[in-house]
């Protein structure tokens, strides 16, 4: 694959991020300027990663069988025509229905562009290039929340603008090559293969997890503790890209030190910077308080699931990473409809815990890194026969 389908593909999955990055929060200051239950906003945030779980294991045999183009197209539409139509009802039950639709449709587009970039880099560049791929859904995920305050304008607006760029984003995928998975006739596609790949990967496999965690708190969640604590819409706005704006800040260093260190060492340093930064976020009011906060941890654990996708292609073999990607889908899904589920729930009961719930998480993730994990740089002299490298 040639520089320029990679920067295709990296441009989708900005624009994708884009439209996770709008939707959160909007749909949250919808409901609580509508007067909907913390808690019910929370659950109704989950829909988007209930899609994912749902159709994550489906997804082996049609990339296989479909190639990745047409899969990354299949899962683009379905978001762009699910956007188009969310001004039609402001039904709760057909938002859901919506953001479920949307859920597939970014897997789909995300599973698809994960698994090529993966398949397509070499080992010595693979922490690069998928930490080029996290610091394009970043940049998109940052600048979706500055597109909130046109719902002052019209309600039908942030949506319409969202699946507009959506759309121009797709037209692109036009110019991408077919090319598929190469593939074992021996191998089999079953849920055994989800196993060994668990087995052999499960502490890279939980940085999706707790990242999905993060982002879908803080996008869901931290708008309504704001609103409550008296902050305007526009100030939260213009704090929640604090934290996309850290990860993207360190997205590529942290991918290009991994590649040159242990990639588990940048892993634990990140997980205890970030677990210190939410601790100290409890005791802080301000705005310029809160947003110098979010912008360091961002720093360090903005990276997470760039750090954990590399992490888990170390150390699976090249037949499980069509695999390991859908783990990684799933338990980030996993992860964001625990996080604004539980936040829903803390800030209903107790809102000062908010923070200290993110800070608890991630210290157990430094405590899952154990210090006997297999890792090698040279990852047992492992050779890729995959699709051209970028």
């Amino acid at each position: 694959m040639r520089q320029r389908h990679f920067f295709i593909l990296v441009s989708i999955v900005m624009i994708s991020g884009l439209s996770q990055g709008l939707l959160l929060p909007l749909i949250s200051i919808i409901f609580e300027q509508n007067g909907v239950h913390s808690s019910l906003s929370g659950m109704h945030a989950t829909a988007m990663y209930i899609g994912v779980l749902v159709v994550s294991p489906f997804l082996e045999r049609p990339l296989r069988r479909y190639g990745f183009k047409h899969l990354i197209m299949i899962g683009g539409a379905i978001v762009i025509v699910s956007l188009a139509i969310f001004p039609i009802s402001s039904s709760l039950l057909f938002w859901f229905m919506l953001r479920l639709l949307i859920g597939i449709g970014d897997h789909i587009l995300h599973f698809g562009s994960q698994t090529w970039i993966t398949y397509a880099s070499p080992a010595h560049r693979r922490g690069r290039n998928i930490s080029l791929y996290g610091l394009s859904f970043g940049v998109g995920f940052m600048i979706g929340p500055l597109l909130v305050p046109l719902v002052h304008i019209h309600e039908a607006l942030p949506f319409i603008v969202s699946s507009l760029l959506s759309l121009c984003g797709w037209i692109l995928l036009f110019f991408l090559p077919h090319t598929y998975p190469e593939t074992e006739e021996a191998e089999k596609v079953g849920a055994a293969r989800f196993f060994h790949a668990w087995k052999q990967a499960w502490p890279a496999l939980l940085l999706p997890f707790g990242y999905g965690f993060l982002e879908a708190s803080l996008h869901s969640m931290f708008p309504i503790y704001a609103l409550r604590n008296e902050l305007s819409v526009e100030t939260v706005a213009m704090m929640l890209p604090a934290f996309a704006l850290g990860g993207i800040a360190f997205q590529l260093p942290l991918g290009t030190l991994s590649d040159r260190f242990s990639r588990k060492t940048m892993i634990m340093i990140s997980l205890a910077i970030g677990a210190l930064c939410f601790a100290i976020a409890t005791w802080f009011s301000s705005p310029v308080q809160l947003t110098t906060t979010f912008f360091v941890a961002g720093m360090f654990v903005g990276s997470l699931f760039s750090l954990g996708m590399a992490y888990m292609a170390d150390l699976l073999p090249t037949s499980l990473l069509p695999v390991g990607n859908i783990l990684c889908g799933m338990l980030y899904s996993i992860g964001s409809i625990c996080g604004p589920a539980i936040g829903g729930v803390v800030l209903q009961q107790q809102e000062e815990l908010f923070f200290f719930t993110m800070s608890s998480l991630l210290l157990l993730l430094l405590l899952a890194q154990r210090p006997f994990t297999k890792f090698s740089k040279y990852f047992s002299g492992k050779h890729e026969k995959n699709v051209d490298a970028f």
